[in-house]
């Protein structure tokens, strides 16, 4: 029934308290970039939310990495794309700091590696606003490897976000895959979710879940990080998904 197998990586992969990793990704990026940029720390929050949101805006037009930084830098006033090598070295030293924020599933690397012996193909289907960079770290936090996976989402790669569909599409064709030979493996009601419009079939993660809007997400199939393993090792469920 599934060939393909999409994973969300925060709050999924790697369980999460968003609002706090959020805080200390921040305090740690303002601690490194307010004396180097020379401006105040509202400033470069403002810039990084402004590139954010335009990412989560892009229409496959041209890559998240290049929206990005082409609003930081509106918001900044200066040409922010002279530091990207710095902000690289940021993810790979200080961003360690966010990793308190997060937690830890053994269920997420015994999954992956069912999975891979089973003969699935794996693809990371994180929202694509962080760099690869930050995206191997958020991996590495949560037990996985970025080698575990065919393909792996991140600015550098991506021109849309979740929940545009785009972003599956672009996936389906980068990939080659069909979406009714798939299943999306998430957290987020709106944004992984939302992959069921294309074919895709659809797994809601409920440890860190987010409903923004409160919907009824009781048509989705859902459990624990726990419920989906053992969803796996069904011996009927592997029959018939990894054939």
């Amino acid at each position: 029934m599934y060939k393909n197998f999409l994973f969300d990586l925060d709050g999924t992969l790697l369980p999460m308290d968003m609002e706090y990793f959020t805080k200390l990704y921040f305090s740690a990026l303002c601690k490194r970039f307010v004396p180097v940029l020379k401006v105040d720390s509202d400033t470069l929050i403002k810039a990084v939310w402004g590139g954010t949101k335009a990412m989560t805006m892009n229409d496959n037009s041209r890559t998240n990495k290049e929206v990005f930084w082409e609003t930081a830098s509106a918001v900044c006033r200066m040409d922010l794309t002279q530091y990207i090598e710095q902000f690289d070295d940021f993810y790979l030293n200080e961003f360690i700091a966010a990793k308190e924020a997060t937690g830890f599933t053994p269920f997420a690397k015994k999954s992956v590696e069912l999975i891979k012996q089973n003969g699935g193909r794996l693809i990371a289907a994180t929202n694509p606003i962080f760099p690869e960079v930050a995206t191997r770290r958020r991996l590495e936090w949560a037990g996985v490897s970025f080698d575990d996976f065919e393909y792996v989402t991140f600015y550098e790669n991506s021109g849309s976000c979740k929940p545009n569909l785009k972003y599956f599409e672009q996936i389906c064709e980068k990939c080659n895959i069909n979406p009714n030979e798939s299943l999306m493996v998430g957290n987020d009601v709106d944004e992984d979710m939302c992959a069921a419009a294309l074919g895709f079939d659809t797994y809601l993660i409920t440890d860190c879940i987010v409903n923004r809007e409160n919907k009824d997400y009781s048509k989705y199939r859902q459990g624990s990080f726990e419920d989906f393993y053992k969803f796996l090792t069904d011996v009927e469920c592997l029959d018939t998904q990894f054939e």
